[in-house]
């Protein structure tokens, strides 16, 4: 069968459903309801040099529909039967953090190899230092878990017992491990027969030489996206709030570099490699993907069209200065590198702000909490638990308002039905939704907050919130609309009521309550322009007070009735924000004290340090500087702090 345009698309389409076959036979056979309900996986397919053509077209995270396989593919030799596996981030640079659990799997056709079927879970423990394995407090990746150097599991179709051991053995839960590394393989055994389903159909020449020219299409879609951007440089940053716990904000900068139908993504400005787990484990990999999922979304928005696979990455590379936080060496922590790649992501979009203000969205929040408990049945059991992840809604966009509960960065988490988490997990549920107000007003508003209030009632819970952010500086709005709302982490909420901000990990009693809200995202175009009908509605579902509709959206209520007269005097009061961006009141304080010229002289004197003294010295130069913000001499600091460690 000849590979021309009919049959390209043919073939690609076949190649997706291959993937969806793999993600629907991962999904009914793993354990964990990380797994199974929240889709915390990739299943991929991709070329024998290892870069992705297939991916599903539904399901998993998305983050990995462009990964080059490439540098774990070429340390073995292959026979058929084989399967490879490691979780190891500084080995190849594919898996990125001790969780994700990768394996990929040779597929052979009449002995000669045509691709590999691939993929990772996110296992909701690997051991470590903490339950779940992730805190924002751990400092070097051996407290991270478990570490598999790349190794074949399965090897001639015997699985290799020694390896099946040890990773039993190092972490909370074996069975549920063990019962989703057993799913992850009849996923790649799917895809296999659905690969040979395949060649058999088109034949093996056909679909080697189609497979390349389906990268080749995905390459020239991209490119012509591209090519409707204006060229130019686009400069835009935004802060984690803590880059250790209780620590100053990280900073994530980006230059996007648009020439034609290409683009540089630069983060040469952004914070040196830290001591805790924000860091990202990417080699310095032009096309890593986790530099990368801004840029995808982003073109996808404005092609949905779109094949996503790694000819999509073409056009594009990254500059990741070695030693920062988007490109550390090892030993650095690396387990909270989620919160950082959404913060590259929001920075992504936030640059194409700038380029295309009429096509791009607001921030989405980048503070999804992934909630977790540890706790034992009464019986004594055992048991360690995903129950869902909590944050904010899609940023507003220039046609429509932000979706609630989830969107943006992590939109792809799927909740987990609080019916199977009470079946699974000794807690009581109080509340799950959305809270009221958490949206920024806009014309578009942002997408509402989860919230997520559940009763302890076992000895020794803990309850770990990985990604906790936004608490501080909320998500951005842009064209006149108001930034979100800050994230809340509370402790027996009520009088006594103990916030925890961005803490991850909390030691619980019988009796004790959490209640979680996620930041919200961004709204877009100013509130006084919005439907005063449409604010009207939205009091009357719940999604918008009557406090704010008239402090917020300039519109007056009378009862359940809109009062237009009073409404159109109020709205004549507007007042423009400047610029086109609104970031809120604690971030502009921020940035009154350290301005674009302070962090250019902070970047290039961490530069010129080991890598080692970097996170120190940026808090060392924090201090100087809190303690005379308008007046401190930068290069007169770093002079000092030369002098007295002798560096």
């Amino acid at each position: 069968m000849a590979i021309d345009q009919r049959n390209l698309s043919v073939l690609a389409n076949f190649c997706g459903a291959a993937a969806d076959a793999m993600a629907f036979t991962l999904m009914r056979t793993a354990h964990s309801a990380f797994v199974k309900e929240t889709e915390d996986f990739s299943c991929t397919i991709v070329t024998k040099d290892g870069l992705a053509f297939a991916n599903p077209r539904q399901f998993g995270a998305p983050w990995y529909s462009g990964i080059d396989y490439g540098p774990l593919l070429r340390m073995f030799d292959y026979a058929e039967g084989d399967i490879c596996i490691t979780n190891d981030p500084y080995e190849g640079h594919v898996a990125t953090h001790t969780p994700d659990i990768h394996i990929w799997k040779p597929v052979f056709w009449q002995g000669q190899l045509a691709c590999f079927v691939v993929g990772h879970i996110h296992n909701t423990d690997v051991g470590g230092a903490v339950p779940a394995s992730l805190s924002r407090s751990l400092s070097e990746i051996e407290q991270e878990g478990i570490r598999i150097p790349p190794v074949k599991l399965v090897e001639g179709g015997v699985m290799n017992a020694f390896v099946a051991r040890v990773l039993r053995t190092n972490v909370r839960m074996p069975d549920q491990n063990w019962g989703d590394l057993t799913a992850q393989i009849a996923s790649v055994n799917i895809g296999e027969r659905k690969i040979h389903e395949i060649i058999r159909r088109f034949g093996y020449d056909d679909f080697m030489d189609g497979v390349e020219q389906i990268l080749d299409y995905a390459e020239a879609q991209a490119r012509a996206i591209l090519a409707r951007v204006p060229d130019g440089d686009y400069f835009f940053a935004d802060y984690a709030d803590e880059d250790s716990v209780g620590g100053k904000p990280c900073r994530i900068a980006l230059t996007l570099k648009v020439r034609g139908d290409e683009v540089v993504l630069d983060y040469t400005g952004s914070d040196p490699q830290l001591g805790s787990s924000l860091n990202m484990p990417t080699g310095g990999v032009e096309r890593h993907p986790l530099v990368m999922v801004g840029l995808t979304y982003v073109l996808f928005t404005l092609d949905n069209s779109l094949l996503l696979n790694a000819g999509t990455l073409r056009p594009a590379r990254a500059i990741l200065p070695e030693g920062t936080v988007v490109n550390c060496q090892k030993p650095a922590a690396v387990g909270m590198r989620s919160l950082t790649c959404a913060m590259t992501q929001i920075v992504t979009v936030g640059a194409f702000v700038q380029a295309l203000p009429d096509l791009m969205p607001a921030a989405s929040p980048g503070g999804n909490a992934i909630m977790n408990v540890k706790t034992a049945a009464r019986n004594g059991k055992p048991i360690m638990a995903s129950i869902g992840p909590v944050g904010g809604g899609g940023g507003g966009t220039p046609f429509g308002d932000g979706s609630d509960g989830a969107g943006g960065a992590t939109g792809f988490l799927r909740n987990t039905p609080i019916e199977i988490t009470e079946a699974e997990v000794p807690i009581r549920f109080l509340r799950y939704g959305l809270e009221p107000d958490t949206g920024a007003p806009g014309k578009y508003r942002g997408g509402l907050s989860a919230v997520m209030e559940f009763h302890i009632t076992q000895p020794e819970t803990v309850v770990t919130a990985r990604n906790r952010n936004r608490s501080v500086m909320p998500g951005w709005g842009v064209a006149g609309a108001q930034p979100g709302k800050v994230s809340q982490f509370i402790r027996n909420p009520g009088q006594g009521a103990q916030h925890l901000r961005n803490t991850d990990l909390v030691a619980c009693q019988p009796d004790d309550v959490i209640r979680v809200i996620g930041p919200g995202a961004g709204g877009w175009g100013h509130p006084f322009d919005r439907d005063p009908e449409q604010v009207l509605q939205d009091v009357r579902q719940g999604y918008v007070s009557a406090a704010s509709a008239l402090a917020d959206y300039g519109v007056v209520l009378a009862g359940n009735a809109i009062d237009t007269t009073a409404t159109a005097a109020r709205r004549a009061t507007r007042t423009i924000p400047p610029g086109p961006y609104s970031f809120g009141a604690e971030r502009m304080a921020f940035e009154a004290v350290w301005t674009p010229d302070r962090y250019a002289l902070l970047t290039a004197f961490l530069a010129s340090v080991p890598v080692g003294w970097r996170f120190f010295l940026k808090h060392r130069v924090f201090d100087a500087v809190a303690a005379a913000p308008e007046t401190a001499d930068l290069p007169a600091i770093f002079a000092g702090l030369r002098a007295r460690y002798a560096l």
